[in-house]
């Protein structure tokens, strides 16, 4: 599954408005922002990258004023995270994710589960966005060009769901990647504080995840916060499967 996944991040990098590739590194940016989550790199998998290639990535970083950073699943390259620690690269994180297929699937009990809808309109794409930015504790600021992000998200054969409250202010959603190389990534996941514990982000993950089965997706993975998180992906019918390792370059570092 590593390969599949890894497979997966490269083909979803190569989305990206601006796709550079070099010595194995697939790097996909977003001329827009400079977030660091919006900005990365990824290996091919397999790729064996030497001092050049590596430099040769941490150029494309700094020539657009870009942290240099890479996401990747370690065991579908096992030689790159060597590579790039011995030219000052540290860990920011390592994330289990956790894969759903449609024979593991659980779909919560209809009475009394949120309701879950699509957005269609530009306000609503656009308050889903503040939505998701307050859930998600300031990692991004809402914006029209988070908004366009999860139209582009839905338009280009994605998913994005959310949760209004009964007076009509939408709480909580979630977006879902195209599918790619037979999986799809399940991300941002997101409930305001206030509304939390009602059941909306396990809503929400279950209908995109059917979603993507109805579109042909064999898989669906996901990347989980903290252990409340996971006990909610796990009773949708999520199960650990491998690591997902983040490295970035500081500052201070870069040569």
């Amino acid at each position: 599954m590593d390969i599949q996944v890894q497979s997966f991040a490269v083909t979803n990098l190569r989305r990206r408005p601006v796709v550079v590739e070099t010595g194995g590194f697939v790097a996909g940016l977003t001329p827009d922002t400079d977030n660091p989550y919006l900005n990365y790199a990824t290996p091919l998998p397999g790729a064996e990258p030497n001092g050049q290639d590596v430099a040769a990535l941490i150029g494309i970083f700094r020539e657009r004023g870009l942290l240099p950073r890479l996401e990747f699943a370690p065991q579908a390259a096992p030689a790159v995270a060597p590579a790039l620690r011995a030219a000052g690269f540290g860990t920011e994180a390592v994330h289990e994710y956790l894969i759903c297929t449609p024979h593991t699937l659980t779909l919560p009990q209809p009475s009394g589960s949120p309701r879950v809808d699509s957005p269609t309109t530009d306000e609503e794409f656009a308050e889903l966005d503040a939505a998701l930015a307050e859930a998600l504790g300031g990692v991004f600021t809402p914006s029209a060009q988070g908004a366009a992000r999860l139209r582009r998200t839905q338009q280009s054969g994605g998913a994005v769901r959310f949760v209004r409250t009964p007076q009509g202010g939408i709480v909580g959603g979630a977006s879902c990647s195209p599918s790619a190389e037979g999986t799809a990534e399940l991300s941002g996941v997101g409930t305001r504080p206030a509304h939390r514990g009602r059941g909306i982000a396990a809503a929400v993950t279950a209908a995109l995840t059917e979603a993507m089965f109805a579109q042909g997706a064999g898989s669906v993975w996901l990347e989980y916060s903290g252990e409340g998180s996971r006990r909610v992906y796990e009773r949708a019918g999520y199960r650990p499967q491998g690591t997902r390792l983040y490295l970035s370059l500081p500052p201070a570092q870069q040569p």
